[in-house]
């Protein structure tokens, strides 16, 4: 089968950071489908990888977490699909990525596609609406299902993959006041558009840009990009006894500053209950089926915002470079294998 990889860690300028080769065609386990893959999407996890993970030697990384496809195969212990079923999903950080023809996936991390998207435009909602989800419900423990919740919740990078779906979330399914930052005009227009209240600059100081929209602090903040150096604005702004949970990757904060409010920190990362085999794996499952039944009752949107072209090493290139410069909006799919 075609696939798309790499077996050297290498700038995205190199031609030999992403390469076309072919892979044998995968067979799925107990638990598992096969799936056709018709769509992908790139993450930032996609770039982090291939920057710090060296595969052994002689042998391919095949990145892609994001994909809707149609499943043609089931393993032995398979109960919530059959083949033909469209599917999307976000994988496994432990298991080969989505960037191949055919692609295995544990049936727990799977949910069907929405029917009124296209392939594309499904693929481009399961990694970062796992994330928004989880971080929104199961970190910051806001209750969803009705207009409950109350306040402001500030999201630090709204424009991105995770913030395009966490606005949506939070402005349909809460009573959240939901105030986005974004730099620049295109990206505040992009966060206003899928429901923000208000949008912020996160390149000034935070703190006067509230009080102006009649905030003094903030209980909540997901902090989505920039927590290093946006770490001591945050404790400023935060409420006592408030939330902020965060996604990048920071190599130190400060929570010694969160002290004296007794304030509490929640990383989320979508991969920990695939990683782990936790029991309630079966939770994405269930949240993907309910984003999918959000998205056609007309609830939430899709958040593609840049097709690329077919699934080839080149577009996969340009894609990473695109993420890495640090100024893409809502997500960058592909779709189809060249024949």
């Amino acid at each position: 089968m075609k696939a798309i990889g790499y077996q050297h860690s290498l700038p995205i300028s190199d031609p030999q950071s992403l390469v076309d080769f072919d892979a044998p065609k995968p067979q799925p386990g107990p638990h598992d489908l096969l799936v056709k893959v018709n769509a992908v999407s790139v993450n930032p996890v996609d770039t982090k990888i291939r920057v710090r993970v060296t595969p052994p030697e002689g042998q391919y990384q095949i990145l892609g977490w994001d994909a809707a496809g149609v499943v043609e195969g089931v393993g032995s212990e398979v109960t919530h699909f059959k083949i033909g079923d469209a599917v999307f999903y976000a994988g496994s950080v432990v298991r080969p990525g989505t960037n191949s023809e055919w692609h295995i996936v544990d049936e727990r991390i799977v949910g069907r596609k929405p029917t009124k998207l296209t392939f594309a435009q499904a693929a481009a909602i399961p990694l970062t609406s796992i994330t928004a989800w989880e971080l929104l419900f199961d970190r910051l423990h806001v209750s969803h299902g009705h207009l409950s919740g109350t306040g402001p919740l500030l999201i630090l990078g709204g424009a991105g993959g995770v913030g395009s779906m966490l606005i949506q979330l939070a402005s349909k399914l809460t009573g959240l006041t939901v105030i986005a930052t974004a730099s620049r005009p295109e990206s505040r227009q992009w966060c206003l558009d899928l429901g923000a209240h208000h949008v912020i600059d996160h390149s000034q100081p935070l703190g006067a840009q509230l009080e102006k929209i009649g905030f003094k602090s903030v209980p909540l903040i997901a902090s989505l990009t920039g927590t290093q150096q946006n770490f001591p604005m945050l404790a400023e702004v935060i409420a006592p006894e408030g939330k902020i949970a965060l996604i990048d990757d920071p190599e130190s904060v400060d929570v010694n500053l969160l002290k004296t409010k007794s304030v509490s920190f929640h990383w989320e990362w979508m991969f920990t209950r695939s990683k782990f085999q936790t029991p309630d794996m079966i939770a994405q499952h269930r949240l993907l089926n309910e984003v999918s039944s959000l998205v056609d009752h007309g609830t939430l949107q899709t958040t593609l915002a840049k097709p690329l072209g077919a699934i080839n090493a080149a577009n996969l290139r340009e894609a990473h470079r695109i993420l890495e410069n640090g100024h893409s909006i809502g997500k960058i799919v592909l779709e189809g294998f060249a024949a």
